[in-house]
């Protein structure tokens, strides 16, 4: 079975629910069941207990009625591992969004730490009081640790982009990280991780595009980069440091601009052209998307058609990540005190 079948199988809920363990032995699965519980206690008796500072506000300056950017999901779309809300990538994009679209952007903060999938309908139903014009959702790390079926979490993430999408805001997905690269995480449990990991980010991707939204790999910006440079971890060696955060933003930070049509096209001047732009059937797409960098994946046509011969289109983009606004510039840009 291929990468984008399984993506496919997973995100159109046909797919296996064993998570590959099915031929295991008694002693591996003793084996992969201590390892899990004994990362659990390590993450859990080092992560910070304290909620993440929120950061909600009005960033920048300019004309015009604010942008308003909502951001939802888990730990990592809230920020948990930093001390200040200018670490968090919520204000970091706030900022550098109002840098690029040269207006005031508001920063609704709605993730929670330790969501699943499920939960994104509550915060939703929240984002869409605030009319938002662009929300990201950053989600699947605790779907792959507590063993939710794939086909159960994309169905929660394909719901929660449609609902986003149908009210008219545009909607950026950062899908699972690569889990394969904490450390706290023995092998054989560690390659487990990273598998499960990167199977759900490509069903994600699927179900993404599916509901008319774009897709961001952050599994190998939080994979390889992360496994070579422990700098980009917290103290509990799970979650990002401030360093790790801003890694991610600024992945993320393009396609959010792109969505919004204040990215600017010069950005994209001299990468190379299968770099910039590749169409191909979104499962395939889906399947390359989820261990490459930053790769972007939204639905496009080809002559005239939405749907070839495999299925529907993809466009994939790899943009360079350009450079954020620190974390001073980031406080400097708020306009407004953190909203009760």
């Amino acid at each position: 079975m291929t990468r984008a079948t399984t993506a496919w199988r997973l995100a159109t809920g046909a797919a296996y629910g064993g998570g590959g363990l099915g031929l295991a032995g008694a002693g591996v699965l003793a084996l992969l069941r201590q390892q899990a519980r004994s990362a659990r206690r390590h993450v859990e008796s080092r992560t910070v207990k304290v909620a993440p500072p929120p950061g909600d506000g009005v960033y920048g300056r300019g004309r015009g009625r604010p942008i308003v950017l909502a951001v939802l999901g888990d730990s990592t779309a809230a920020g948990l591992g930093v001390d200040r809300a200018a670490q968090t990538p919520g204000v970091l994009l706030a900022a550098a969004l109002a840098e690029l679209a040269e207006r005031p952007v508001r920063l609704v903060r709605l993730a929670v730490s330790g969501a699943r999938s499920w939960q994104l309908d509550e915060q939703v139903g929240k984002a869409l009081l605030e009319r938002p014009d662009v929300a990201l959702i950053m989600i699947g790390a605790n779907d792959v640790t507590s063993r939710t079926a794939p086909a159960v979490s994309v169905r929660h993430l394909r719901d929660a982009v449609g609902r986003l999408t149908e009210a008219g805001t545009q909607v950026v997905v950062g899908t699972c990280p690569d889990l394969g690269t904490v450390r706290p995480i023995g092998r054989p449990l560690r390659w487990l991780a990273r598998r499960w990991s990167r199977q759900l980010a490509a069903a994600q991707t699927i179900a993404v595009v599916e509901a008319g939204g774009r897709s961001v790999s952050l599994g190998s910006v939080l994979g390889p980069s992360f496994a070579e440079d422990q700098d980009l971890f917290s103290v509990d060696e799970f979650h990002p440091s401030a360093a790790g955060y801003a890694a991610a933003a600024a992945v993320l930070l393009p396609s959010i601009a792109d969505a919004l049509g204040v990215w600017p096209a010069a950005a994209d001047r001299g990468l190379r052209n299968l770099r910039r732009d590749t169409v191909r059937p979104v499962a395939t797409a889906a399947a390359r998307a989820a261990g490459r960098t930053g790769t972007e994946v939204q639905a496009t046509a080809v002559r005239g058609s939405d749907t070839g011969p495999r299925g529907p289109w993809a466009r994939l983009r790899r943009r360079r990540p350009p450079d954020l606004p620190t974390p001073e510039q980031a406080e400097r840009a708020a306009e407004a005190t953190p909203l009760a």
